[in-house]
């Protein structure tokens, strides 16, 4: 039994020693975590990718909307917001939402809603439940400074942003964006 015991540490003390094999283990350890950082950082870049095209897409629209002389249509606006729709590919549009909103701010720096439209699923929508004609609207207190007794463009637009691969990000992420503008030819856009 003792020559069984020594025969077994022996052994024991051999394979302790050898170093034969040793990468692989070493490789079959690090492969999970190496998959994980790898996965983790493509979907990371992904979102942030998909975080910069909102916010242009909001850029984009604001601006066009700004650069109007004293009126936009319907048709004008609507072609505006399918242009920036483009901005998002590859990613699926469907969830994104658009909203444009003419603010009027007085000289004792009251910012109320002057018109309001949103685009989302191909429809444009007339009224905005957040934004009525009339009520106030809130500007940063510089864009307020700047603004005073004239008129502010502000374009937001929101984004469900689902997961490439839903293994490191599990849930829809809601991605909002706004930009603001001022009209290029002063005074006020009206909306027809």
């Amino acid at each position: 039994m003792k020559k069984f015991a020594n025969g077994l540490v022996d052994l024991l003390r051999k394979f302790v020693r050898r170093e034969t094999g040793v990468a692989a283990v070493e490789f079959a350890l690090i492969v999970p975590v190496m998959l994980s950082v790898y996965l983790g950082c493509s979907e990371a870049a992904a979102l942030l990718t998909a975080d910069r095209k909102v916010q242009s897409v909001a850029g984009a629209v604001g601006d066009l909307v700004a650069r109007s002389n004293k009126m936009i249509t319907e048709a004008q606006i609507k072609d505006y917001f399918e242009a920036a729709k483009s901005i998002m590919v590859p990613y699926d549009v469907s969830p994104l939402v658009q909203t444009v909103t003419a603010v009027s701010v007085s000289n004792d720096r009251k910012a109320t809603v002057i018109w309001s439209v949103r685009y989302t699923g191909g429809t444009l929508l007339k009224t905005v439940p957040e934004h009525t004609v009339g009520s106030a609207y809130k500007l940063p207190a510089e864009m307020i400074d700047i603004a005073s007794g004239q008129t502010v463009i502000a374009a937001e637009t929101s984004y469900g942003y689902t997961p490439l691969l839903g293994m490191v990000f599990k849930n829809e992420m809601d991605l909002r964006r706004s930009a603001l503008f001022m009209p290029r030819f002063g005074g006020t856009i009206t909306f027809n």
